[in-house]
């Protein structure tokens, strides 16, 4: 069953639209990556969904139910903030249950939803603190306590780890994932980190320019990206995408252009000549920068490269790693 149903949104603020027909289904009990740069209307998809904003045109469905013009209480969602959203002058076990009180929910049952979400998290021993007393990542787990609280069947995030510094981003990545999995909520959760995306997300729907520029799973987005724009995103390092004929490289029809990850490049005697601009050494493998016909090709090796700047090389791949696109388009062939 679906938990979630996105059918031709838009939304304009005043004469600019920015969020075009977007339609788009999650799956009750998995979770949903909105991923692209700022600006690209995921956090506003996000509002819609809550009823923060109302749509401009489009249905907007949950549990089957049509929510489109109903108010945010009236949907049954919870929310996940980037701010944490914390109430200074009360306690964490204030913070988490604030919502229930405010919907008078029984003490009992309150105390009985308290209980687990603290359990869950690991905030038992916490439950007496102020937001100040405690780190960004326990501040994090109180937010998603008034979230679990709640016993919605969806939860909205968004980019909620944005604050934290990158370890600590990845161990609430996995607590994040794990906990969803567990509670077996829908979850649709915002982000520019296309890593948060591919380690995360069932599903993976990255946004250009208010519109979906590929709908996936993170293996496809990967493997098979629909535009040029999507091969860029995802990856890190991203996709070379180069003019197949200034490099020498026959493609399916004049015209193309040629997309190779770094990743799969050999950097060795044979193949399209270049020259080495840089190299940066990144531990288990070196990113290596080099320059063939004008453009730029990066190539991702193992270990610490001896390449220098200025030295020639020559970039060989395998036929079956080459991806093509439409040079006017940007579409894939």
């Amino acid at each position: 069953m679906a938990a979630i149903v996105l059918t031709d949104v838009s939304k304009d603020w005043g004469e600019t639209r920015v969020l075009d027909d977007v339609s788009f289904t999650a799956e009750a009990g998995s979770l949903v990556v909105l991923l692209g740069p700022s600006g690209c209307g995921k956090s506003t998809t996000l509002r819609l969904i809550a009823g923060l904003d109302q749509v401009s045109s489009g249905r907007i469905e949950i549990a089957g139910r049509d929510v489109t013009g109903l108010k945010p209480g009236s949907r049954n969602v919870a929310m996940v903030f980037q701010s944490y959203a914390l109430f200074p002058h009360l306690t964490v076990r204030e913070n988490i249950v604030f919502g229930l009180k405010a919907r008078k929910v029984p003490a009992a049952d309150r105390e009985r939803r308290l209980a687990r979400a603290a359990d869950v998290l690991g905030l038992a021993a916490l439950l007496e603190r102020k937001p100040s007393q405690l780190s960004g990542g326990q501040q994090q787990r109180v937010a998603l306590g008034r979230a679990i609280v709640a016993e919605s069947p969806v939860c909205l995030m968004d980019e909620p780890l944005s604050n934290l510094d990158a370890q600590l981003r990845g161990e609430m990545r996995r607590e994040i994932r794990a906990l969803q999995q567990r509670l077996g909520m829908t979850m649709v959760y915002v982000t520019h980190d296309q890593v948060e995306a591919m380690t995360m997300a069932d599903r993976v729907i990255l946004m250009e320019r208010g519109r979906i520029a590929q709908n996936g799973a993170p293996e496809d987005l990967y493997a098979c990206p629909a535009t040029v724009f999507a091969a860029r995103f995802i990856g890190t390092p991203p996709m070379n995408v180069v003019d197949a004929e200034r490099i020498g490289v026959p493609g399916p029809r004049p015209g193309v252009l040629l997309g190779i990850r770094p990743e799969s490049i050999q950097v060795g005697a044979e193949g399209v000549p270049a020259r080495v601009a840089s190299v940066e050494y990144l531990g288990a493998d070196s990113l290596v920068e080099t320059e063939a016909a004008g453009e730029t090709i990066f190539a991702k090796v193992d270990g610490k490269s001896q390449l220098r700047p200025g030295a020639t090389v020559r970039l060989a791949w395998a036929d079956a790693d080459c991806h093509w696109f439409d040079t006017k388009t940007g579409d894939r062939l």
